[in-house]
């Protein structure tokens, strides 16, 4: 066997059986690791050479991958499951299944990519999908489909439509497709299937906006109902949660993945935008909604639940996290998955008890900074007289 290819392949078994450890850094919400649990280097050699040696003597790359990160996530046979988002040399994405039996770390990819059959107009581009195993039987895969836009002037070679693309599945293998959503709010970028039947009907959750890049007049995350998956019309959409100026989500917010259900109301992971001189900067944030109404917000924690740090500053596209999925498991442990600036992806733990405890106890925002020091001049008198 050539050299170089024994060499690759063990740099290879060495980076995907690396033990994951915790970083020191302590809030009591969660816990973060040292490792990406994902990056471009999990991906097999084999979707990326020809290992033939006589078709490729010179051991070149032929298919390259430029980054992985934005994974959904869930439970799957005892197995922790990752549908990452996979972006080539080519600027194309694609979806492939990595899974793991600690949730940390050693995900290892399934044998192919998966294949998202195509409606009469192709996907130029596919990414950010987010499972959900609903109450119909089936786990719904909704991502975000872009086409060129048809209305573009001539010449403008970067001006796009969004929309969710829909899949379902029962083996995470076999994918049906079925049309894409039908809003009446403009581009939809981050739709997400709620878990439960609401009043007999499929509920989603929406962030529409006027153009591909650009909110206009639309934003917010909305919640929206769709009577049949085969035609997924979104009837009675409204926002629930909107923008708000000078806030870690004043320019856009989209949810995460499906939300959690818990005793006290349903745990959402959201991502916040504002912009900088630098660009566009991206966060995760909470918040939580009543039990028997999921469009009610009930809390709201002030500022970003996680934020880049480091390393996780650099990539593709700058000082960005974003997260489309978690996982909770039955014994009240969470992992929740999110990616770093377009790059590579990472996970956090947490339990159900301490995310309901940020939720419901961290001080809200009051949008003014004189309100922001009364609020920590309320916990310093709180404090008075407990010593450290």
């Amino acid at each position: 066997m050539n050299q170089k290819l024994q060499e690759i392949q063990a740099q290879y078994e060495a980076l995907v059986t690396k033990k994951n450890t915790p970083i020191t850094e302590y809030n009591g919400i969660y816990q973060r690791y040292q490792n990406p649990v994902l990056t471009a280097q999990h991906v097999p050699l084999n979707w990326k050479f020809d290992l033939n040696l006589e078709r490729n003597p010179l051991l070149i790359q032929r298919i390259g991958v430029n980054a992985v990160f934005n994974a959904g996530a869930m439970k799957f046979n005892g197995k922790y499951i990752l549908c990452a988002r996979i972006e080539g040399w080519d600027r194309k994405s694609y979806f492939a299944i990595a899974e793991s039996a600690t949730g940390i770390d050693n995900f290892r990819f399934w044998d192919e990519p998966i294949r998202i059959p195509q409606l009469e107009t192709p996907d130029t581009n596919v990414y950010d999908m987010r499972l959900t195993q609903h109450d119909d039987g089936y786990i719904y895969g909704i991502f975000c489909t872009e086409r060129k836009d048809p209305k573009a002037p001539k010449g403008d070679t970067s001006s796009a439509i969004a929309n969710a693309g829909i899949v379902r599945t029962k083996d995470l293998k076999q994918w049906e497709r079925l049309p894409d959503l039908i809003s009446n709010t403009g581009q939809q970028r981050n739709v997400v299937m709620h878990p439960h039947f609401v009043n007999g009907k499929y509920m989603v959750y929406t962030r529409p906006q006027d153009g591909f890049i650009d909110v206009g007049s639309g934003g917010g995350i909305g919640l929206g109902y769709i009577t049949d998956m085969t035609n997924p019309v979104v009837e009675n959409e409204h926002i629930i949660h909107n923008k708000q100026y000078h806030t870690i989500y004043e320019l856009k917010n989209g949810l995460g993945p499906a939300p959690i259900k818990t005793e006290k109301g349903w745990l959402h992971l959201a991502h916040g935008v504002r912009n900088t001189a630098a660009g566009l900067r991206y966060v995760l944030y909470m918040f939580m909604t009543k039990l028997d109404a999921p469009d009610q917000i009930i809390a709201v924690p002030g500022g970003y639940f996680i934020a880049p740090e480091d390393e996780e500053r650099i990539g593709d596209v700058s000082n960005v996290v974003f997260a489309n999925g978690w996982i909770a498991d039955d014994n009240g442990s969470v992992f929740i998955y999110y990616a770093s600036s377009d790059t590579r992806m990472h996970v956090a733990t947490s339990s159900i008890e301490r995310l309901v405890d940020y939720c419901l106890n961290t001080p809200a925002d009051k949008y003014y900074s004189h309100e922001s020091v009364n609020t920590i001049i309320e916990l310093i008198d709180a404090n008075k007289g407990i010593r450290v």
